[in-house]
């Protein structure tokens, strides 16, 4: 089951390491604790909107951006998990339905 917060966590964490910048620094120019940006990035906070908006602006990445990225993780996670888990036993016999993974392209 995808788990909408730690693909959010991810998406930022990414950027702030593209960034060369540390949890200090985008802490920081969020005013956010450390340790809540922390949390967030490790997807065991669940961020307000208000919030998200916040850590995103102070990692200068547009609010749409990062929910793209997020969507496009989700899609892949999901199509992921419904190739990897059978819907009947004629998916599992020799010769049954094939699923077919859609990767989306990004927007932007």
């Amino acid at each position: 089951m995808v788990i909408i917060r730690r693909e959010v966590g991810d998406v930022l964490r990414e950027r702030r390491r593209e960034q060369g910048r540390t949890l200090r620094q985008v802490s920081s120019d969020a005013s956010v604790s450390l340790g809540y940006l922390s949390e967030v990035e490790r997807g065991e906070k669940e961020a307000s909107s208000e919030m998200l908006a916040t850590i995103c602006r102070a990692l200068d990445l547009p609010v749409s951006q990062m929910l793209n990225d997020v969507a496009v993780r989700v899609a892949i996670a999901e199509a992921e998990e419904a190739v990897n888990v059978p819907d009947s036993p004629a998916d599992i016999r020799p010769g049954g339905p094939r699923e077919q993974v859609l990767r989306p392209t990004p927007v932007g």
